[in-house]
C-alpha cells in the first residue's frame, strides 16, 4: 500500500494523472487491483466507476496478476501486408506465454513486429517468431 501511495503522489499534481498512475501501478504490481482502484479514485477525487472504466477499457491494464511473459504481436495494416496473419495462424500454442494483439509498434517498414517487455523484434518470420515464443517459455 505504501508503494501505491508513492506512485499516486508522484503523478497527482500533474495534468491528467490517471493514465500515468495506472501504467505505473500495472508495471509495479503486474495488475491494477480493486484496492488500487479505490485508492486512486480517492486521491484524484474520481468515482471508483470512473477509474474502473478506464482500467477495463484499455487492454494494457489487468485486474488479476499473470506471471506469464507477454509477447505483443503487431497486427496493424502494415504488418498484415507483410504476412503477420499467416504467422499468427501458424504460431504454436504455448500456455506458458501470453500472446496479445497490438496495433502498431511504430516500425511499419520492418514488420512483422512483436514486443517483449520494452524490446521490439522486427522482420519476423515463422522461425524467428517460434524461437521467440520458445525462449519466453
Amino acid at each position: 500500500m505504501e508503494r501505491l501511495q508513492q506512485i499516486i503522489a508522484a503523478h497527482a499534481s500533474a495534468e491528467g494523472p490517471l493514465l500515468p498512475i495506472l501504467h505505473d501501478v500495472q508495471a509495479e504490481f503486474g495488475h491494477v487491483s480493486e484496492e488500487a482502484i479505490r485508492a486512486i479514485a480517492l486521491a484524484l477525487n474520481l468515482s471508483r466507476a470512473e477509474v474502473h472504466g478506464v482500467v477495463s477499457f484499455y487492454h494494457d491494464f489487468h485486474a488479476e496478476p499473470d506471471a506469464r511473459p507477454v509477447l505483443k504481436l503487431c497486427r496493424a495494416e502494415a504488418c498484415q501486408a507483410r504476412g503477420v496473419e499467416a504467422l499468427a495462424a501458424g504460431l504454436p500454442e504455448n500456455p506458458r506465454v501470453k500472446v496479445e494483439t497490438v496495433y502498431c509498434l511504430g516500425l511499419c517498414s520492418v514488420g512483422p513486429n512483436a514486443m517483449v517487455g520494452s524490446k521490439v523484434h522486427a522482420r519476423l518470420d515463422a522461425a524467428k517468431l517460434g524461437a521467440l515464443v520458445e525462449a519466453l517459455a
